[in-house]
């Protein structure tokens, strides 16, 4: 399993603040060493590595995560939590996993 984790630099050259609470999750967790390869989308130029990736699997949010498994088509996980318990396998509450879509989405509402 090969695993690409794509953060993003914003216009002004300033790095994206999920990216970075998601870099410091995976450091502190434990996680980090597992990723096999991180890849900058740079606002700035339409061609850096990860805006090529994000056009490929029609990904529009960073950090997201491309998980390569021999065999299978390749996985996007653009939620930090549903990555960490699908493919790190640690457990997290759904509680949890809707927090962070509610904030990561702030224009949806419950029904």
């Amino acid at each position: 399993m090969t695993i690409t984790l794509v953060k993003k630099i914003l216009k002004d050259g300033s790095p994206c603040a999920k990216c970075a609470d998601v870099l410091e999750k995976l450091e502190s967790s434990g996680y980090m060493d597992r990723i096999n390869e991180v890849v900058v989308a740079d606002e700035r130029d339409p061609e850096s590595p990860g805006l090529q990736l994000a056009r490929e699997h029609n990904v529009n949010r960073a950090p997201f995560f491309v998980v390569e498994r021999e065999g299978q088509p390749p996985e996007i996980y653009t939620v930090y939590l549903k990555f960490v318990r699908e493919v790190l396998e640690q457990d997290t509450h759904e509680s949890d996993e809707l927090k962070e879509i509610m904030k990561d989405n702030p224009d949806l509402d419950f029904l």
